[in-house]
């Protein structure tokens, strides 16, 4: 069973660490992916129950991102158990990923960990219709406003209020107003966020530091997707970031290559694969909360059907349930 492999590869880590480990992988396998959510914390609470109060607890974290909110709720129900909180990063901990790492007294990041920006994008009805998808909305990201403006400045050479006050009107033309505002709203959020989860381990004397990892991670990088290596986190960002040693490092990755496997990440879902006669019923998992404790799963319900419309062999996926089930 590879739960139980899992387990042994987490007694293994928790030994090296001497730390009670928690993993948490919300996969991103295409279809069926998962994100950091709401719903994760009580899940995250079950294990956290089950260990009790530790000296050291970590949480081997993998994930693209997902609510900007539920890092500072499951950062603090982690540090009512621990007086000493770590995350590590075997691969992608973006996003969401990143600011729960800002919550931990040290990141511990394997050569491929990687960190992102946390500037939040916003989509809701005022924001861009798609024009390839006419019933979705295009992403607005906070740094791409920015850059927008710094554009106008920098480059157009525009500089009085009139010229900046026309460049930000055209914007406003193309971009709905309540959109801008939601985007700026969101900004102040995740900036603030940031703060306190730094706040969490740094001294109120530290503040020179945390604006300069909070203003690293909003406004300073250029892309979304700009992804950071554990030399530029450590280096140019200067987050308490921990290279493990050669041992401990391939422990996590032979974790985290285990969960790829089982989660198929590198391979998109694919319905006709799963298809038998013309409707199947089928679950597959997303994603898991372990540890040595116990298993939750992120089980996708659904309905695999193929239908003569609207064209001869068309298909229908209908996923009717996405919850949190305990396995073990």
């Amino acid at each position: 069973m590879a739960y139980e492999r899992r387990v042994r590869l987490m007694e293994q880590i928790s030994a090296l660490r001497e730390a009670v480990l928690i993993c948490y992988v919300a996969g991103d396998r295409e279809n069926v992916g998962t994100r950091v959510a709401s719903d994760v914390v009580p899940v995250i609470y079950r294990h956290l129950e089950l260990c009790g109060p530790q000296p050291r607890i970590d949480l081997f974290l993998y994930t693209r991102g997902g609510d900007i909110l539920t890092p500072w709720r499951l950062v603090h129900l982690i540090r009512e158990y621990t007086p000493h909180f770590a995350v590590l990063v075997p691969y992608r901990a973006y996003s969401a990923g990143t600011l729960i790492c800002l919550g931990a007294d040290e990141i511990l990041m394997g050569k491929m960990g990687e960190l992102g920006p946390i500037d939040p994008s916003v989509v809701n009805a005022f924001s861009p219709q798609d024009p390839c998808r006419p019933s979705a909305r295009i992403p607005v990201h906070v740094e791409d406003v920015i850059a927008y403006m710094a554009l106008a400045r920098e480059k157009a050479g525009l500089s009085s209020e009139e010229e900046l006050s026309q460049a930000f009107h055209l914007l406003a033309e193309r971009i709905h107003p309540l959109t801008l505002g939601n985007v700026h709203r969101n900004y102040l959020l995740i900036r603030s966020l940031a703060r306190r989860l730094l706040y969490l381990h740094y001294e109120p004397a530290e503040e020179e530091r945390v604006e300069r990892i909070v203003n690293s991670l909003t406004e300073r990088l250029y892309a979304h997707n700009h992804m950071i290596p554990r030399a530029e986190a450590a280096r140019d960002i200067k987050l308490p970031v921990v290279c493990p040693p050669p041992e401990l490092e391939k422990l996590i990755w032979e974790l985290f290559r285990d969960y790829a496997l089982e989660l198929r990440l590198d391979e998109p879902f694919n319905p006709l694969e799963v298809l038998e006669g013309r409707r199947t019923e089928f679950e597959v998992v997303g994603g898991f909360v372990e540890s040595r404790w116990g298993q939750d799963a992120f089980v996708f319900s659904g309905v695999i059907e193929r239908r003569d419309l609207p064209e001869p062999g068309h298909v229908d996926v209908n996923i009717y349930r996405q919850t949190w089930r305990t396995r073990v």
